[in-house]
C-alpha cells in the first residue's frame, strides 16, 4: 500500500460561501464536479467565484476505472431547463468565470453538443461579463458536433488527455489518444481565438520522459494551457495509486511546460482540471487573440 504523503494531507478550506453555493445548487437541481468528484479544492474555488457545473449527468456512458462518476445508472433524457437553471446559478453566484463540463453521452447523436451550446447562450443572456470554459468529452470524433459547440464562442475549450498513451487501454479503454489530440488541433483550426486547454493526471506509473512527451504533443497542436495533478484513488474498486509524485517534480514539469511555450502551466499535487481556471481572464489580457 502506498502511504499518502504529508503534502497531500491538507483540509479543503471552509468558507461560509460554500454552504450558500450548495443551497443554490440544490434549489436549481444542478450538479457540480466539485462535489461529485469530492474535489479537495472546493472551498477555495467557490470562495474565488469559480464553479464547475456537471451537465447531462450524473450518469456516464463510459466506465473509466479512475473516475468516480457513476456509470451504472441509465443516462436520462436531456433536461431542457438545465441551461436556464445553470445560467441562473451563475447570476446568483455572480461568478467571474464558469466551467461547464459533462459526463460522456455516447448515446446522443451529437454527444451533447447542443446542450453545451444552450448553456453558453443562456449564460450570455444573464451574465455577459462571465468568461466561459467548456471541458468536453471527445464526442466520439464527431467534428461537426465540435464545430457546433465552438460556434457558441466559449472563451476556453478544454479536453483532457488524462494519461500517457501507454496507459490508454487500461485507463481510458473507450478513449483514443490520437483522437483527443485531434480534437484540440481541430479546435485551434476552427476557432483560433479560443484558448485551448488540456490536462493529465500522474501517479499511475508513468515516467518523467513520458509526461514531457505528452506535453510536447499538446504543444504540437498549439494547446495553450495544461494542468498536471496527482491521481487519487476514489475507492478500492478504482485503479490504485502507484506513486505519489513530489512537489519538486511538479515544479519541474511546470518549468518545462513554460519553456516549450504553454501560456499557463498549473502543476501541483492538488491541481485538478478547473483549478485556478479563472486565471484565464488574466491570460486573455496578457496574450490577447
Amino acid at each position: 500500500m502506498v502511504v499518502k504523503p504529508d503534502w497531500l494531507r491538507v483540509k479543503a478550506p471552509q468558507f461560509q460561501r460554500v454552504g450558500s453555493v450548495k443551497d443554490i445548487l440544490r434549489d436549481l437541481g444542478l450538479n457540480t464536479v466539485c462535489e461529485e468528484a469530492s474535489c479537495p479544492n472546493i472551498g477555495e474555488c467557490f470562495h474565488a467565484g469559480t464553479a464547475t457545473f456537471l451537465i447531462m449527468g450524473p450518469a456516464c456512458t463510459r466506465a473509466c476505472p479512475y473516475c468516480d462518476i457513476d456509470f451504472e445508472k441509465k443516462p436520462q433524457a436531456l433536461d431542457p431547463l438545465e441551461p436556464i437553471n445553470l445560467a441562473e446559478a451563475v447570476r446568483r453566484l455572480n461568478l467571474n468565470h464558469v466551467v461547464i463540463t459533462s459526463v460522456n453521452r455516447d448515446d446522443l447523436p451529437d454527444g451533447g453538443a447542443s446542450q453545451f451550446q444552450r448553456c453558453i447562450e443562456e449564460v450570455r443572456k444573464v451574465s455577459p461579463q462571465t468568461t466561459i470554459e467548456l471541458l468536453i468529452p471527445d464526442l466520439c470524433g464527431n467534428w461537426e458536433a465540435l464545430a457546433a459547440i465552438l460556434e457558441a464562442k466559449p472563451e476556453v475549450l478544454n479536453h483532457n488527455i488524462e494519461t500517457i498513451p501507454r496507459f490508454y487501454r487500461r485507463v481510458r479503454p473507450q478513449g483514443d489518444y490520437g483522437r483527443s489530440l485531434e480534437l484540440l488541433q481541430r479546435t485551434r483550426q476552427l476557432a483560433p481565438k479560443v484558448y485551448t486547454k488540456s490536462g493529465i493526471m500522474v501517479g499511475l506509473g508513468e515516467t518523467d520522459e513520458e509526461v514531457r512527451t505528452v506535453m510536447g504533443d499538446m504543444r504540437e497542436v498549439d494547446c495553450d494551457i495544461v494542468t498536471i495533478g496527482q491521481y487519487l484513488q476514489p475507492s478500492q474498486k478504482h485503479l490504485g495509486v502507484q506513486e505519489f509524485v513530489t512537489p519538486e517534480q511538479f515544479d519541474a514539469w511546470r518549468d518545462y511546460g513554460e519553456s516549450i511555450g504553454f501560456l499557463q502551466v498549473v502543476s501541483s499535487p492538488l491541481t485538478r482540471s478547473s483549478y485556478h481556471a479563472g486565471e484565464v481572464q488574466r491570460l486573455m489580457k496578457q496574450y490577447p487573440k
